[in-house]
This record gives structure tokens, C-alpha cells and sequence, in this order.
């Protein structure tokens, strides 16, 4: 049962993975390149707000798909899943319209503020906080003898 986990932790690594290096045959964002260059002075991409948010939110939604399989490989508890795609829509929830509006703005707020709020758009930073905290939750659990 353990490789069945593990296997699920993996392929939820390798379809973040995946997102990452097909991001630009997947989606539909035209500030790839903008982030991506080293140069900040490039013009501000013309871009469609329909597509750029379908596109966000297809993203999203693979995202969120992989990450729950790494939250359940590891700790096998659907509640918890639960609580982690709880956690990561509600932090999508709240750093999209941020973002929109940055992009709205023309990124006048700051190039950097704008930068890392696409981050939290884009990329499942949150489960790099969500792992963590289950872990500690199960060791708190198990040393009290649940």
C-alpha cells in the first residue's frame, strides 16, 4: 500500500512539473515573457482578459488537482485533502483579483508586487506551506496517541 502513496506523490510532483514546463504550450498568458525577461523596460503586453483568466484558472485547476494527490499520497486522510483544496481556493481567491488588478493598473503598484502576486496565481506556492503543517499535525496527533 506504501508504493501506492508513494506513487501518488510522485505523479503529483511530475504533473507540477509538468505544468511548469508546458506552460508555455498550455496556456494562454502573454506575460510570460514579460516576467521572464531581464529587462523590465519591454512594452506592456496586449493581451484578452477572457482568455488570460480561463487560462489562470485552467491552470489553477491542474494545479490544484496535483497537489491534492501529493496532500492524500502522503497522508492518506481525505479530510485533509479537503482542508488543503479548501486552503488553496481561498488563497487563489484572494491573489487573482490582486493580480488583475496589477494587471490593470499596467503593474503601477510595483513591478515586484505585481511579480510575486502572479506567483501565487500561476504556481502552488501554498503547498509548500500545507505539507509542512499536516506533518507537524500528524506527529502532534500521533504523540498524543490518536
Amino acid at each position: 500500500m506504501k508504493i501506492l502513496n508513494w506513487l501518488l506523490v510522485i505523479a503529483g510532483i511530475c504533473g507540477l512539473i509538468g505544468v511548469r514546463v508546458l506552460e508555455d504550450t498550455l496556456f494562454y498568458d502573454p506575460f510570460l515573457g514579460y516576467f521572464h525577461e531581464a529587462n523590465k523596460n519591454i512594452a506592456f503586453p496586449e493581451f484578452e482578459w477572457g482568455k488570460l483568466i480561463g487560462g489562470h484558472l485552467f491552470r489553477f485547476v491542474l494545479n490544484l488537482l496535483f497537489s491534492c494527490l501529493i496532500i492524500y499520497g502522503f497522508f492518506k486522510n481525505k479530510q485533509w485533502t479537503l482542508q488543503g483544496l479548501v486552503m488553496m481556493v481561498i488563497v487563489f481567491m484572494i491573489s487573482l483579483p490582486i493580480y488583475l488588478y496589477c494587471i490593470h493598473d499596467k503593474f503601477e503598484v510595483g513591478y515586484l508586487f505585481s511579480f510575486y502576486m502572479r506567483r501565487f496565481v500561476i504556481q502552488p506556492l501554498i503547498i509548500l506551506l500545507i505539507v509542512p503543517m499536516f506533518y507537524y499535525r500528524k506527529q502532534m496527533m500521533d504523540k498524543e496517541g490518536r
